[in-house]
């Protein structure tokens, strides 16, 4: 396989700290694979505004929102677009996700212009997911499963972690970067998060590449299938 393999992490929290060392390193431990190349961003440092289903993208048939002018934010849809493999971390807000999560999925209806002529565009992507609690038992194993189901909803292949947890799990105590650096059994988790997303895109990108009439072919036949 020559491909290069592209990994996007995204933070969703609106500070610095737990969240972000995290997800800092999942993506560190993809160093040791080859042919993966990673990006971290934090979308704290954008205007993620709720998406008022205007509708606005889809008449136009652009692949990001119209009404938010932040160009920033486009290029951040292309970065999603584009990436094979996604690792999405959030820390848990009342046993989901935050606000900033929230709203970039459903900034996301211009996918709609994408997938209304590759209904399979997302098929061969991957994705895992981070939570922060700041208590032992806050809700991030249901935050991980919000996460999860936003992956389902667009047929991204979806990878567990290690044995008995769905995602990496994190305690940080409320004690921020400190706290997440201190949970040794946590950061267990995230490396192994890391580890079965670059497995999986190995499996999915070399699949694809090798059976690459089989893709196409199910690519279009897929549309008659929604």
């Amino acid at each position: 396989m020559s491909v290069i393999i592209k990994v996007l992490g995204l933070s969703a929290s609106p500070r610095r700290g737990a969240t972000e060392h995290s997800l800092a390193v999942a993506l560190e431990e993809l160093d040791k694979f080859n042919r993966i190349e990673y990006q971290m961003i934090t979308l704290r440092k954008f205007n993620t505004y709720q998406c008022i289903h205007c509708d606005r993208c889809i008449r136009e048939e652009e692949k990001y929102c119209l009404v938010n002018e932040d160009s920033e934010l486009a290029e951040l849809y292309e970065k999603f677009y584009q990436a094979d493999g996604y690792l999405l971390a959030s820390p848990v807000y009342q046993m989901n996700y935050t606000g900033q999560l929230a709203c970039f999925f459903n900034l996301l209806r211009p996918a709609w212009n994408i997938l209304k002529d590759d209904r399979a565009y997302f098929w061969d992507k991957v994705g895992a997911a981070i939570a922060v609690g700041g208590t032992r038992h806050g809700g991030q194993e249901l935050t991980i499963n919000a996460i999860h189901n936003f992956y389902h909803n667009y047929g991204i292949t979806v990878v567990g972690g290690n044995f008995a947890y769905n995602g990496g799990t994190i305690w940080s105590r409320d004690n921020k970067k400190k706290g997440a650096a201190a949970d040794t059994e946590g950061l267990k988790t995230i490396k192994a998060i890391a580890d079965r997303l670059a497995l999986a895109l190995y499996s999915q990108q070399g699949g694809k590449e090798f059976f690459k009439e089989a893709y196409q072919k199910i690519s279009s036949q897929v549309k008659e299938l929604a």
